[in-house]
């Protein structure tokens, strides 16, 4: 698909837009107001349309428009069932080899996600989620490249059209916020301690924490963000 800077702008623009919610899942995105909004004719933003359905984000439907997709719960948990084998590990191979200097770095990441969180506690209908997460995926990034991991920690964090929107929607809910802050304080605690004891049960209390803080509202406040699952492949996609 033929590219350019300002159609990838675009691009980042609404697949950014989605990712927060801003356009909910189920909402039609008209090709005409897109048109109006990016002073662009139709056929470079069918394009964008078009690459953001390869990407999960929209479907286009003959006849009517693209629409935002709702996000798939059953690949959600395939993917934290992944998340949490991998993750458990690599947390343990770092443990086992953790420098100070490695240490250091892990502290610092900690520290901003807890400058990152002020604002939350502060005032939380103006919080700005994006720091919090980037200091959240430093610190996890830190001990995957020590591990020589970088390309598998990379295809694990990826934007994923579902999981991205789901941990998304833990942080917008407001529940998660001081939940991942314990975690990582207790990650860290593991690592200053050279002690691998209870990664695998902290590991599943930190990746299956948005199931359990959203369980109430899935099926109320949020059921129009999600496609119909059944109950027996959602239990078979648990541990």
């Amino acid at each position: 698909m033929n590219t350019s800077p300002a159609t990838d702008r675009i691009y980042d623009t609404l697949a950014g837009e989605i990712l927060r919610f801003e356009h909910k899942p189920g909402d039609l995105l008209s090709e005409n107001l897109l048109c109006q909004r990016f002073s662009l004719s139709r056929t470079p933003i069918r394009s964008i349309l078009q690459r953001l359905q390869e990407n999960g984000l929209v479907r286009i439907v003959p006849q009517r428009g693209s629409i935002v997709t709702r996000l798939d719960l059953f690949a959600v948990c395939q993917l934290l069932y992944g998340r949490l084998a991998v993750e458990s590990a690599v947390l343990r191979d770092f443990i086992g080899i953790c420098t100070p200097e490695q240490e250091a770095l892990v502290r610092d990441a900690l520290c901003r996600m807890h400058d990152a969180a002020r604002p939350f506690f502060a005032d939380k209908a103006h919080f700005d989620a994006a720091p919090f997460l980037h200091a959240d995926h430093d610190m996890h990034t830190i001990w995957f490249d020590a591990c020589r991991k970088p390309y598998l920690w990379q295809r694990l964090s990826g934007v994923h059209s579902s999981y991205t929107r789901f941990s998304m929607l833990d942080v917008i809910s407001g529940a998660n916020v001081a939940d991942v802050l314990e975690d990582h304080e207790q990650m860290l605690s593991l690592i200053a301690s050279h002690n691998p004891d209870g990664v695998q049960e902290l590991m599943y209390r930190h990746l299956y924490g948005g199931l359990r803080r959203l369980a109430g509202k899935i099926t109320t406040e949020y059921a129009g963000y999600f496609e119909p699952i059944d109950e027996d492949e959602l239990r078979a996609a648990l541990p």
